[in-house]
């Protein structure tokens, strides 16, 4: 069935989704925060400043104003990096029917609050059903129409299903879950272990740390989401270990390439200068670490990526931090 959807959120991620969404035939429009993309979009069909040599479906327009993108949809993409998510909200919320589905693609952990996007959209937009799309997605993948599957997370079943068949196409392949928080948290951790693999491959180190990474990557990652109410199973799926996989093996994610950048002797803030797009596990390896104080759960990796990021850590030493901790049993008791 034809729907008519909205996407806040013009970066490569958030275009991506649109053109899947146009290219399945619904009328889709997407608002941009930059005057130049909404023109090109428009105009040329494609999005110079964050998607550039990718063709656009006819069916999708750009707009400047977030309420056009939002009023008369009977179903709303978020595709916002999470720190602007809330703002961005704020402005739409009274032109947002009761009922219209939120469909949140941004990965993220407010900084300010501690939120998941989840607690963010239920304050600012309470009469919108929320789900959580999330998986192991590259956007010039989706774009190339090579197969995907990701997840579908809400507490409404049929919300869920509804954005299931919106999205499903031969080529993108949706599951539903019930486990919003678990969905959320696997999409925002993994950032902070791709940047820690990103820092392994820039130091030239091999396969069997990336391994060890990934491995108790996940444990903590789990960790962490059983200790916020997420199902361990969760963290098995295409939202946890999918997503994660991806991420720290892939070299379009954005996040691997800051870690690489870091090992080679490049400063945060160097690398954000010479970056438009945003690499979210910076700021989630922050605020992942003070909600890990929050509920007493260790995050040991996560820990020391923030260490590199925000106290100029030397990234050697945090791998020999991590490897001379105290010994332990594989599995918490």
């Amino acid at each position: 069935m034809t729907q008519r959807i909205g996407v806040l959120g013009a970066g490569s991620w958030g275009t991506a989704l649109a053109n899947l969404l146009a290219r399945a035939g619904h009328p889709v429009r997407i608002w941009a925060y930059e005057p130049e993309v909404v023109e090109s979009v428009n105009r040329d069909r494609e999005n110079r400043l964050y998607f550039p040599g990718c063709t656009l479906a006819s069916e999708l327009t750009a707009v400047s104003d977030p309420l056009q993108a939002v009023e008369g949809a009977s179903m709303v993409v978020v595709a916002t990096p999470s720190h602007v998510t809330r703002t961005v909200l704020r402005q739409v919320a009274h032109g947002w029917t009761g009922g219209v589905p939120l469909v949140c693609a941004s990965k993220g952990i407010e900084m300010e609050t501690l939120a998941l996007m989840s607690d963010v959209a239920r304050a600012e937009v309470p009469q919108a059903p929320f789900v959580a799309l999330s998986g192991p997605s590259f956007a010039r993948e989706v774009y190339e129409a090579q197969p995907t599957a990701v997840v579908a997370a809400s507490g409404e079943g049929p919300v869920a299903r509804q954005v299931q068949e919106a999205f499903s196409t031969d080529r993108f392949r949706v599951y539903t879950s019930g486990d919003v928080i678990g969905t959320e948290l696997g999409g925002s951790l993994k950032n902070v272990i791709a940047i820690a693999a990103g820092i392994l491959e820039g130091l030239g180190l091999g396969n069997n740390p990336r391994a060890a990474l990934i491995t108790r990557g996940l444990a903590e990652m789990t960790r962490l989401g059983t200790a916020l109410g997420a199902e361990a199973a969760t963290f098995a799926g295409l939202a946890g270990i999918g997503d994660l996989i991806l991420t720290t093996c892939g070299s379009l994610s954005r996040n691997r390439s800051l870690g690489v950048a870091l090992a080679r002797g490049q400063t945060l803030e160097e690398h954000r200068a010479a970056h438009r797009t945003v690499a979210e596990g910076v700021n989630t390896a922050d605020a992942a670490s003070r909600l890990a104080q929050r509920v007493n759960v260790e995050l040991p990796i996560t820990s020391e990526v923030r260490a590199v990021l925000f106290e100029g850590k030397a990234p050697r030493d945090a791998i020999a931090d991590l490897m001379t901790r105290e010994l332990r049993p594989e599995r918490d008791r």
